[in-house]
């Protein structure tokens, strides 16, 4: 008998940012209207002004947002949807929602929510995949009455305290000595509360060195299942991905074999159906069951580059009631795929959280690449939400032909505005243990790639005389007479045209003058640069220097030039020509490192405290943040409390010497 088909013609997304964007385009590939969702700082958001139509939800928050079941149902309902994606996160995992979706007549493209319920139960999860054959880690539950310090003997350090919902790293504490487990505990309680809804953790053994490897799988309606291949996702920090590959470069023919048949047979255990990933530990040729995510993982892109199929058709196909397109043997690997997470972060800081507007925003032109972001020039990367700014996805050849193409597109984007986890990024694909494949789970801690790239004096003084000449030509681009002559022209022997810039802790002092010629003269550091501008005035500067051809892209925002080249991004802060002296002095004190909610206070006005004494926890991004006394000292008052927002810089503590 045929099968049923009902096809989708309006698809909700419950979800914003990148996903909202790449599903979008796929539904409208196959001619399905969409429609968005989005909270009040959202509204301008590219997702939504891509939807075919949007719906507001009346809230700033996510819990107000795209975790409130009510809203999203409403919203699906007002605008005639006849299904919903959920994307990855918020909740695409709750098996309340999925059940109320289809409940109300409405299409879920997910699995079932019985399977989301036994899959999102982390530690049910393991007894079935323990039934199903599939090797497991131990791991004890902690209830109101376990004796967590016995427990973690039990199982031996170091332990994972994990929650048992919910996804994404949150939720989740490394612990090496009983003196941290308390504290790990109670933070992995309330994050996972704070994130999921759900702050049941459990104790499972940790693997310090071993791979995060990960099967993609599929399902339909109709018994049909197939594995699409392994991901890598081992390159992590604060256990969240940001670099992951297909396939992996650990994984043999042997293994990739076993551990696909370990996916499909836990896959045949829950019944399962549209796309999910079973996520294993691999330590030598050894592999256990970490998690089934029950949902689209954020890494799909790489798998969907070396197997050649759109992996949010399928589930779209498959909730119209479709079988798969294609069977296991349709499936090969082809070439290798390398996706790396492009964050607003800072790694010099502990990869704390760096929100704000995305001041320019040009993805490179500098090899073939895939860019899923969710942000243009002039978006806003929220505190509210998961920091991501893109994924970039580069398809070669070779592993290494993929990790070189990534890196230099990675440093040819322009992105200005925020500190970015980008040099970062590149490297960690430049060091010789990613090259080699040596991509352990511990691999930021044992490689310590450079968190930051340094900037040449060269660099500084060429992005410097770029802004002179962008600056200059502005002026009489502006200029209400003597448009054509350029700025420092003079009829008689002038001072030159001096400028000074700050980038960071460096000074940069230039001056110039124009020459009869139309070149200009300009000093540097007790260096002459002769230049000539090709083009400038717009934006876009070309330039000779010395006879070496130099192209900028230079953007005024207030006193600050952003300036992009081939050397990457940086920021020069223009310096008053004459300083304003009435401007007070820093007031010191401890200040917050990034914008967020203060979640506790743990010490008040009068106590010593000693070097490392935590003394507030903030929350940015859904991730908590311990602020730690600098330095012995006494605390003279506490300037924020519980559930204040602050903002970067604001003034938390003020200590004085003990």
């Amino acid at each position: 008998m045929a099968n049923v088909i009902t096809p989708i013609t309006r698809l909700l997304i419950a979800n914003r940012g990148e996903i909202a964007r790449r599903i979008i385009r796929t539904a409208h590939d196959m001619g399905i209207s969409t429609v968005a969702i989005y909270a009040d700082g959202d509204a301008q958001a590219p997702f939504v002004t891509e939807a075919d139509s949007a719906v507001a939800l009346d809230g700033r928050t996510t819990a107000e947002t795209y975790l409130d079941v009510d809203k999203v149902l409403a919203a699906c309902k007002r605008s005639g949807a006849d299904a919903i994606h959920p994307g990855y996160g918020f909740l695409s995992e709750n098996e309340g929602f999925a059940q109320a979706v289809i409940d109300a007549g409405i299409k879920w493209l997910g699995p079932t929510p019985e399977v989301i319920g036994l899959m999102g139960d982390k530690l049910s999860a393991k007894r079935l995949m323990d039934e199903a054959g599939v090797p497991i880690l131990p791991g004890i539950e902690i209830s109101a009455d376990t004796d967590i310090t016995a427990a973690a003997k039990e199982i031996g350090y170091p332990v994972l305290v994990k929650a048992s919902a919910g996804g994404g790293g949150r939720g989740m504490r490394v612990v090496e000595q009983e003196a941290d487990l308390q504290a790990a505990v109670e933070g992995a309680k309330r994050e996972a509360g704070s994130s999921f809804g759900d702050d049941t953790v459990f104790l499972e053994k940790w693997l310090a060195v071993s791979r995060h490897v990960e099967i993609q799988i599929l399902g339909d309606t109709h018994g049909n299942l197939v594995h699409c291949y392994e991901r890598e996702c081992s390159i992590q920090r604060r256990h969240q991905k940001i670099i992951e590959e297909a396939p992996s470069p650990a994984v043999t023919d042997a293994i990739r074999a076993r551990m696909g048949d370990a996916a499909i047979a836990a896959a045949k255990k829950l019944g399962y159906s549209s796309a999910g990933t079973v996520e294993f530990l691999l330590s030598g040729d050894d592999f256990y069951f970490l998690e089934v995510n029950a949902r689209l993982q954020v890494e799909h892109p790489i798998t969907e580059e070396i197997i050649g199929k759109d992996l949010v058709r399928e589930q779209i196909r498959v909730a119209e009631g479709e079988t798969l397109s294609f069977t296991q043997e349709d499936l090969s690997i082809n070439g290798h795929a390398i996706e790396a997470r492009l964050y607003a972060e800072d790694p010099a800081k502990g990869f704390l959280p760096s929100p704000g507007p995305v001041l320019a925003w040009t993805p490179s032109t500098v090899g073939k690449a895939r860019f899923d972001s969710g942000v243009e020039t002039g978006s806003e990367i929220s505190t509210q939400f998961d920091p991501m700014i893109a994924k970039v996805i580069v398809h070669a050849a070779t592993r290494r032909e993929a990790a070189g193409r990534l890196a230099r597109v990675l440093e040819t984007t322009e992105i200005q505005g925020l500190r970015t986890n980008r040099d970062f990024l590149v490297a960690t694909l430049r060091t010789s243990e990613f090259l080699a494949g040596d991509t352990t789970t511990d691999f930021i801690e044992r490689v310590e790639p450079n968190r930051t790239r340094e900037v040449s004096r060269q660099e500084l003084v060429e992005a410097a005389i770029a802004v002179a000449m962008e600056s200059q030509a502005q002026q009489r681009n502006n200029a209400k007479v003597l448009r054509s002559l350029p700025s420092g022209w003079r009829n008689s022997t002038m001072p030159m045209e001096p400028l000074s810039f700050k980038c960071g802790d460096d000074s940069i002092d230039l001056a110039y003058r124009l020459h009869r010629d139309g070149r200009f003269r300009l000093l540097c550091d007790d260096q002459e640069h002769i230049i000539e501008a090709y083009n400038c005035g717009a934006g876009i500067v070309d330039l000779d220097n010395n006879g070496r051809r130099l192209q900028f892209t230079v953007k005024a925002d207030g006193n600050n030039w952003l300036v992009h080249s081939i050397a990457g991004d940086l920021v020069l802060k223009q310096q008053a020509r004459f300083p304003d002296t009435s401007l007070d002095a820093n007031t010191g004190g401890l200040t917050a490192p990034m914008p967020g909610s203060v979640l506790a206070t743990e010490v008040a006005a009068g106590a010593a405290v000693a070097k490392g004494d935590l003394l507030l926890i903030m929350e940015a991004m859904k991730m908590e943040h311990r602020i730690t006394a600098p330095r012995d000292g006494v605390i003279e008052t506490i300037h924020v409390a519980v559930g204040d927002q602050v903002d970067n810089g604001q003034l938390l503590v003020s200590m004085a010497e003990e």
